[in-house]
């Protein structure tokens, strides 16, 4: 089954201008091997704007978004939800959101490689009722959904394929939605976001252990903010009849902790960098990273079941470490951009590095340096990153091959990393 591109209405808005991007046509890289010194604002977490965006566009009014950065996965986001009938315009500080008002009927939904755009407004269409067709591209289309769509169909909705791409048909009915909680928060995220747009309101049921539960908090947070009441129990979710996503006329994006990982392992290996933008007090996850680094040692054993977005920094950063570090509870990383596991392993060793790889752990043997070579960042964003943090403790220079894959989720990150750097 294939489905045509998007026309004008629905395409993904343009572009803001570069913000220090700084790639060569190829897409690759050659870093000096330095230290980086300076300041440097983290941009807006992709994960707190997905969720404002969606909660803006299921509103009850206007609402102004403030995403001070933005990059591939927020403007998938965007273009979605404007296919779903939202209208969504530039503002200097972000976005102006008018809600859906009257869903477009069989809007195409093109997800690009955003696994959030996916799981989020899967649940959110089927709800609206308007026979949404979903695209994605990259391994988009191989990565876990099908518990997802299990529990969409057992409440009115039809799939006509069991992968991407596919087409909905029928509309979401309210009830008891049955959902693992240790294969992906996104799920539970999504139909939170879907349950006030039922009359009857619904309850959402976790039948194992939620994995990062700081993502959901996440999403409970916003909705708070969106006035919508989310009754919590024993491993429950509950909305009530007649919520709402009421608009708080302006809200904004936090700082990202994924992001500043990259900064934070850095300076375990020795740079000198002033991280700003970041809110203390985050739901996020990832601000579990700081901690981590600094107690980092010889013998460490990292439980990175609720950080799995910083494991390759993580892994750099160990390999800084005169010692052996194991990086464990990380299978899930498997199903990302990459085998997160095994592409991570790869770059350490490319560059020098004594790395092992395990079903679901990584076993890092640092001896302090890294000695340089050609890095492949596998289409994945993070490795891309992790890669530029390892060149500062490299003997030689470091080429990275696909370094254009931070635009995913940090476009700038190149340009604040030559800023920061002395050469």
């Amino acid at each position: 089954m294939t489905f045509p591109r998007p026309n004008d209405a629905s395409a993904p808005p343009e572009r803001p201008p570069a913000q220090g991007e700084a790639f060569p046509p190829d897409g690759s890289l050659v870093l000096e091997p330095e230290k980086l010194r300076g300041r440097v604002e983290v941009p807006a977490s992709k994960s707190d704007a997905h969720r404002l965006l969606i909660a803006a566009a299921l509103a009850d009014g206007p609402c102004e978004v403030a995403v001070r950065t933005t990059n591939e996965d927020i403007e998938a986001t965007v273009s979605c939800l404007r296919a779903l009938g939202a209208t969504i315009g530039r503002t200097e500080e972000g976005f102006r959101v008018s809600p859906v008002a009257e869903p477009a009927p069989a809007p195409l939904l093109d997800c690009g490689e955003s696994g959030s755009t996916l799981r989020f407004l899967l649940p959110v269409a089927a709800a609206l009722g308007c026979n949404a067709r979903f695209a994605g591209r990259g391994r988009l289309p191989d990565r876990p959904l099908a518990d997802l769509v299990s529990a969409l169909a057992r409440h009115g909705v039809s799939f006509s394929s069991d992968r991407l791409p596919f087409a909905l048909s029928g509309r979401l009915a309210g009830g008891e939605f049955v959902l693992p909680g240790n294969v992906s928060s996104q799920y539970v995220t999504g139909l939170l976001f879907a349950l006030p747009l039922l009359p009857e309101g619904g309850t959402i049921r976790l039948a194992s252990p939620l994995e990062s539960a700081g993502y959901v908090e996440m999403t409970l947070r916003v909705l708070r903010r969106f006035s919508v009441g989310v009754v919590r129990g024993e491993g429950t979710f509950s909305v009530p009849a007649g919520s709402r996503c009421r608009s708080p006329g302006k809200v904004a994006a936090e700082g990202d902790w994924s992001a500043a990982a990259n900064w934070f392992a850095a300076n375990r290996l020795g740079s000198g960098i002033e991280i700003a933008g970041l809110a203390r007090d985050s739901a996020q996850g990832d601000r579990a990273v700081e901690k981590v680094l600094e107690e980092m040692r010889a013998g460490s054993a990292i439980d990175a079941h609720d950080i799995p977005d910083t494991v390759p920094a993580l892994a750099v950063a160990a390999a800084g470490v005169a010692g052996t570090v194991e990086i464990r509870n990380i299978a899930r990383l498997r199903l990302k951009e990459s085998d997160r596991i095994a592409t991570t392993v790869a770059l350490l060793r490319a560059l020098g590095g004594q790395a092992d790889e395990y079903p679901d752990k990584i076993v890092v043997h640092g001896t302090g340096r890294l000695r340089g070579g050609t890095a492949d960042a596998a289409g994945d964003h993070r490795l891309a990153m992790a890669a530029a943090i390892a060149s500062t403790i490299c003997s030689s220079p470091v080429r990275i091959l696909g370094a254009g894959a931070v635009a995913k989720s940090y476009p700038a990150f190149f340009g604040e990393f030559r800023r920061l750097a002395a050469r």
